[in-house]
């Protein structure tokens, strides 16, 4: 017989699946695809994420770093959304404050674009979450983390992390 814990952290897993499903069939600027996406639910690769996201917040001076950190430890497990920063060249565009794709790289700026569609597949990604009754948490703080590790890959510049738990209680609610 399978018992209370072992069914919920299974349900927990298919909806981080679906969820990673959502943020790739989200719509994208162009029809391109930069979206990058990752379960973590090993204990120690959590520990790994949360040990960074401290010591970002202690460089940084924020102390929620510490707050998500906790967070991440106390999920059952962490979805990682990122996108890869590429220019998309949309004649006309200036989004990113810049009259040109030229004067932004030149600038140093992002696409906003790419920033846009992650976005997007991340309120997709948290409609699956909340569809199905599993608290969620998006945080930039986690996010940051796993850049900073490498976590995503090469290129992948943006990201969220969302920590997911299915306990009597949500786990994200009352955060001091």
């Amino acid at each position: 017989m399978r018992m209370n814990e072992e069914v919920e952290l299974d349900g927990v897993r298919r909806v981080a699946e679906l969820m990673c499903v959502a943020a790739r069939t989200a719509p994208k600027a162009c029809g391109i695809d930069q979206i990058v996406t990752a379960i973590v639910e090993s204990a120690g690769e959590r520990r790994e994420i949360a040990e960074r996201m401290r010591l970002i917040g202690e460089r940084c001076g924020a102390s929620f770093f510490s707050r998500d950190a906790q967070n991440v430890l106390d999920a059952h497990l962490l979805v990682l959304l990122g996108t890869k920063v590429r220019r998309l060249r949309i004649p006309g565009c200036s989004f990113c404050g810049h009259p040109g794709c030229d004067a932004a790289e030149e600038a140093g700026a992002r696409c906003a674009y790419n920033a846009g569609d992650l976005g997007i597949a991340t309120g997709s990604a948290v409609s699956v979450a909340a569809d199905h009754r599993v608290d969620n948490r998006v945080m930039y703080s986690a996010g940051s983390a796993a850049i900073e590790l490498g976590l995503l890959g090469d290129g992948v510049e943006i990201a969220w992390g969302i920590p997911l738990s299915a306990r009597g209680k949500n786990t994200f609610f009352d955060r001091k």
